[in-house]
């Protein structure tokens, strides 16, 4: 099996002497560049399974160097940042970030998330194989990783695919916040309720006809969420 090749941006030479160092000892291939503009050449010359991204860049900073990639790619996006309050975090994902590191973080912290946000973009035999997953105007095909919206294909990043997924095949049920992230995130992330609501709004503006008023994502307050096929309305939020 190829290694996972991995891209650390950031302009402190000494943090991408620790990140490439420490992780190619775990098998991973790991290049750097100095800066954004190093870093979008990079990934337009070769793929990339993962980006290490520092907020905090000489020309244009994290957030705009993530909202460049997801023009062009898909790829999984670690954002480093010193900040560690909720407005940065969502920003970060609004920019098309999937995690994030807070500076100074330790070496096992790295690598624990690195194999975790690697480890949720592949998808084991069993789930691809299967047919396709349908539920009232929402059709997921499992084997080419395609979702339909009322019979347009929406675009989804790896991890909105692995909520939605995860939601419509316990549709009808409640799945509280802790089992949603474990099984989505990973065992990992089951306090990051942050990452969770997030990604359910970012779900609901794709897929829901009015976003402000789900019909598919259904909110059980102090519980979860429910995905619920019915064509009736609702009022949760």
């Amino acid at each position: 099996m190829d290694k996972a090749r991995i891209l650390a941006v950031d302009d402190n030479p000494r943090i991408r002497q620790l990140v490439q160092a420490n992780l190619t000892v775990e098998g991973y291939e790991v290049g750097t560049a100095r800066d954004g503009e190093e870093a979008l050449a990079e990934l337009e010359r070769r793929p990339y399974d993962l980006v290490i991204l520092d907020l905090v860049l000489p020309k244009m900073d994290g957030y705009e160097v993530a909202r460049r990639i997801r023009e062009f790619s898909p790829v999984p996006i670690v954002m480093l940042t010193a900040r560690n309050n909720e407005a940065d975090i969502v920003r970060g994902f609004d920019a098309g970030a999937d995690d994030y590191l807070t500076k100074p973080f330790s070496v096992n912290e790295l690598v624990v998330r690195v194999r975790a946000v690697i480890r949720r973009t592949k998808f084991p035999d069993e789930i691809v194989s299967r047919q396709p997953l349908v539920a009232g105007e929402i059709t997921i095909d499992l084997a080419q990783h395609r979702v339909r919206v009322r019979g347009q294909e929406v675009p989804l990043t790896p991890l909105e695919y692995r909520l939605l997924t995860y939601l419509v095949s316990n549709q009808g049920r409640v799945m509280l916040h802790e089992d949603i992230l474990r099984h989505v995130w990973g065992p990992e992330y089951r306090e990051e309720s942050e990452y969770l609501r997030v990604y359910v709004r970012y779900l609901r503006q794709k897929i829901e006809r009015d976003p402000s008023s789900p019909k598919y994502i259904i909110t059980k307050p102090g519980a979860g969420y429910m995905f619920q096929a019915a064509d009736e309305p609702t009022n949760q939020a």
